[in-house]
């Protein structure tokens, strides 16, 4: 896999074909200082397949005139450009797809080797979420088609050949962020569509009070009459209320509220919660759209259901807080299952580093967040109805940790977990119990030192979650409605119970929370892994300078085994 990012994508794909039993490896195209290098590492390599599920980078001639090379691009057929996501959420598109390519000397022009299309949302959703939902589910679907045309030995189709399924498609420019500028006298459905096709990147620019900003996660809120709760007309653009770290911005027709937003000056900040980085003093309480609430809590029968969002899968101090809350209150209610789960598009990947970068004390705001997401994983796990947790996205770190606190956990086919800690920082979240007590602790002492993604699958034959429902959302909250019902009572209760039963530890919980924090204290503290340049690193999207060596290939096929052992 030739990549320029181990993104989402990339490590779903990765954990398919290691799945499949494949030999795979990654490199990482940033790191090669010239085509020669690159050619020179793919010629060491000798691969069958060049395969690149996300690539901003120009493959050699060299590679892709000796080696099948294939590309994968977020577009149907005889769509074309850089921008194409961006295109087809902007512009409203009702359909779209992926098409999988062989390289050739003109960008996303090369014969088809897959193509696979889908209905957009409506409304709109953003773009990240978008690409690792709708257009990575179609990835895959090409990914397989590529391989079994390789293995047998079939050729691609020339484009012009093939019927068009998504009409008036071509090659498109490339969109800068001025593109995506807001203009408050516009409908509040039109904005909001801009920020999700500029979400997360570059982000939609505005200006509110004279100041510039990039504002991300958007959604329509209710339509609000008297705006200024005096009769007064509000100009457009003013901010008009706040819940919790959502803020609401009048427009031309209706309100947008807005989830995150980051400064814009030279360059832009980093993106915190909104009601961080605007001015919202003074303004009043107005009730978020459910779309953006940070959880709600619904009761089916004996079974209570509360789902929380997260932004990008970022939980800073004050939101596992206000979890932890919701999590107590929750387990008040004479149900006899209480079910965690994420949004369609997020689950959680812990701590927020953005937060944590921008505090004046980053390592006392981090110290901070790592005991609330603590107080959260420990409300989980002290709860005395059955509790489930459900990885309905993907998760990492810290999120897949919390998760792990639940009775059962079970998860969304296709979702990828990274459950391990890669930051420069221990980890906490109760980890040391109940990685070990699933796994044994030697597969956890290998799991967490491996470094690398694992699929639902994978985790399900390891014993780290204990059941896979469907990937179509629908369906598998038809799902998960079953199981918890099934877990209220008879067989299916009791035997969770008792599998519960049998993972519990014999030192009580604060023996696990004292042994990480005070490896954390270390790393917080005393930075003694590189926390801190390590967190910069990510919040600024720095080109890596090698491709890590438990990527490269061949060590697919290693933790295959390990996982699956």
């Amino acid at each position: 896999m030739l990549v320029s990012a181990f993104n989402g994508l990339t490590q779903r794909v990765w954990a398919h074909l290691v799945d499949r039993g494949y030999d795979v490896g990654v490199e990482l195209a940033p790191t090669f200082d010239s085509p020669e290098d690159l050619t020179r590492r793919v010629e060491e390599i000798a691969p069958d397949l060049v395969l690149a599920p996300f690539l901003k980078h120009r493959v050699p001639r060299e590679v892709w005139d000796r080696w099948t090379t294939v590309v994968v691009h977020p577009g149907p057929v005889g769509d074309r450009g850089p921008s194409s996501l961006d295109h087809a959420v902007l512009d409203g598109r009702e359909r779209w797809g992926v098409t999988a390519l062989s390289t050739v000397e003109e960008m996303d022009a090369g014969p088809v080797w897959a193509t696979s299309t889908f209905a957009m949302p409506s409304p709109p959703v953003a773009k990240s979420a978008l690409y690792n939902g709708l257009v990575a589910d179609a990835a895959m679907a090409c990914v397989d088609e590529v391989l079994r045309k390789v293995a047998a030995g079939e050729a691609p189709t020339d484009p012009a050949l093939l019927e068009r399924e998504v009409a008036g498609t071509g090659e498109l420019p490339l969109l800068r962020r001025a593109a995506f500028e807001l203009d408050w006298t516009r409908p509040a459905e039109e904005l909001a569509r801009t920020v999700a096709a500029a979400d997360g990147a570059p982000g939609a620019p505005a200006t509110l009070a004279g100041e510039r900003y990039c504002l991300f996660d958007a959604a329509v809120g209710e339509p609000v009459d008297d705006l200024d709760g005096a009769g007064h007309e509000v100009a457009p653009g003013t901010i008009v209320g706040r819940d919790g770290d959502a803020v609401a911005i009048a427009t031309g027709r209706g309100t947008l509220w807005v989830g995150y937003a980051a400064t814009l000056a030279e360059r832009r900040g980093t993106k915190l919660p909104a009601a961080e980085v605007l001015d919202v003093r003074g303004v009043p309480y107005r009730p978020v759209p459910a779309v953006l609430a940070e959880s709600v809590y619904e009761r089916v029968g004996d079974v209570g259901y509360l789902t929380i969002r997260s932004y990008s899968g970022a939980m800073h101090t004050a939101q596992c807080r206000r979890l932890t809350t919701a999590v107590e209150k929750a387990l008040t209610e004479d149900t006899s299952v209480l079910v965690v789960r994420g949004t369609e598009h997020a689950f959680s990947n812990g701590i927020h580093l953005g937060m944590i970068e921008a505090a004046a004390d980053p390592a006392a705001e981090a110290w901070a967040n790592i005991q609330a997401i603590d107080d959260l994983c420990e409300a989980i796990a002290r709860a005395d109805q059955l509790t489930v947790a459900a990885f309905t996205a993907n998760a990492g770190a810290g999120g897949v940790m919390t998760g792990l606190c639940a009775d059962v956990v079970v998860a969304r086919d296709g979702v990828v977990l990274n459950p391990y800690y890669d930051m420069g920082i221990f980890g906490s979240e109760l980890h040391t119990w109940t990685v070990a007590a699933r796994l044994g602790e030697a597969a956890a002492d290998e799991l967490l030192g491996a470094k690398l993604p694992v699929s639902a699958g994978q985790a399900a034959a390891a014993g780290l979650v204990d059941a896979v429902g469907p990937r179509d959302a629908a369906s598998f909250d038809r799902w998960l409605a079953g199981r918890a019902a099934a877990l209220t009572g008879g067989e299916e209760r009791q035997a969770a119970l008792a599998a519960a039963a049998s993972r519990r530890p014999d030192r009580p919980l604060s023996y696990f929370r004292t042994i990480e924090l005070s490896e954390m204290a270390r790393d917080l503290f005393d930075d003694r892994r590189g926390f801190a340049a390590k967190r910069r690193d990510f919040l600024r999207k720095a080109a890596p300078v090698a491709t890590p060596a438990h990527l490269r290939f061949a060590d697919g096929r290693v933790l295959a085994g390990a996982v699956a052992g």
